[in-house]
């Protein structure tokens, strides 16, 4: 398989050198759960992985709540003929099937244990590369659950171990039990939380950023229009979320704008100038993108050498109006 060069960089102190671009697992889940995106076909899926690792990408973000272990094994179809060639996984444990196909939070040793060995059976691999609590939730119980994963990395089940959704006061508890390696917090234009205090604590104490949703969910991919979101299908969770409807969905529309207007400067996508957006900032080492075919792939690779300019950074704030 031919790959081309993309830009690496360390994740953290982790040894490990990943693509600025990663591929997200989350939509090839597939529908019928809480957070699914709809229907999606295997296939495609599958070709959409391939198309990444053929242009580069070394690494894939999966977690076992997506699509209650469908995302892995769809995976892990892929990874079982790559042999030693594999990319990176990352996948994430803490939410378990509930009645419904709703999503049950449990941070409780045994089952997360119970979860990594599911994990490791339906990737297919001996070790996942970077084991991250999916969300820190129950609160309470964030202790034993960072204490299991501790265990796991000693084991040598996990080679490194990090948090998604944390807030800073979550991550100084779980380093007075373990070193924290890497953070996975949700970051866009839409969505900036992170910037006041999470991105700058994890760049002061050496941990890794991945960040997910850059484009916010396809908001920012310069093809969502109303007349889409209308038509997604039911159990697409997008279709009933804020920021995909009014008043705030003018506000993401006129962003788009501006990011075209850019991305026209630079003859790339939308897509990819919101992503680049994201990988400006210093503490943020790479972006998760999640592909569902592989026409998807190309349009947004060059998000990871997109340079953005300070007169870039004006009109895409709105600061040039």
């Amino acid at each position: 398989m031919a790959t081309t060069q993309l830009q690496t960089t360390e994740l953290g102190e982790t040894g490990l050198e990943i693509t600025r671009i990663g591929l997200g697992a989350w939509a090839i889940g597939g529908g019928g759960w809480e957070f699914g995106w709809g229907p999606q076909a295997d296939g495609e899926s599958i070709a959409a992985i391939e198309r990444a690792l053929e242009l580069g990408i070394n690494w894939i973000d999966t977690a076992a709540a997506y699509g209650f272990g469908h995302s892995e094994q769809v995976v892990g179809r892929v990874l079982a003929d790559l042999g030693d060639a594999r990319p990176y996984v990352f996948t994430k444990a803490s939410l378990v099937e509930g009645e419904g196909r709703k999503v049950v939070h449990s941070l409780k040793r045994d089952s997360i244990r119970r979860e990594v060995h599911a994990s490791l059976d339906r990737l297919g691999i001996d070790a996942i590369d970077l084991y991250q609590i999916h969300w820190p939730i129950p609160d309470e119980d964030v202790e034993e659950g960072w204490r299991a994963f501790a265990e796991l990395s000693d084991e040598g089940v996990v080679r490194h171990i990090g948090a998604s959704n944390f807030s800073v006061e979550q991550l100084r508890r779980a380093q007075q039990i373990a070193p924290v390696e890497t953070l996975q917090p949700q970051y866009s234009l839409v969505v900036r939380d992170a910037e006041q205090e999470l991105l700058p604590y994890a760049e002061q104490h050496g941990i890794g950023v991945i960040v997910y949703s850059p484009m916010s969910s396809g908001l920012l991919s310069g093809k969502m229009t109303r007349q889409r979101i209308e038509a997604m299908p039911d159990d697409d969770w997008r279709k009933h979320d804020d920021r995909f409807r009014e008043p705030q969905l003018s506000e993401h529309l006129a962003l788009v704008e501006r990011l075209r207007a850019v991305a026209e400067v630079h003859r790339a996508t939308v897509g990819a100038v919101a992503i680049a957006w994201t990988l400006r900032n210093p503490a943020v080492d790479a972006a998760i993108v999640g592909f569902r075919r592989p026409d998807q792939v190309d349009p947004v690779i060059d998000a990871a050498s997109l340079e953005l300019t300070d007169q870039d950074m004006a009109i895409i704030e709105g600061a040039d109006r």
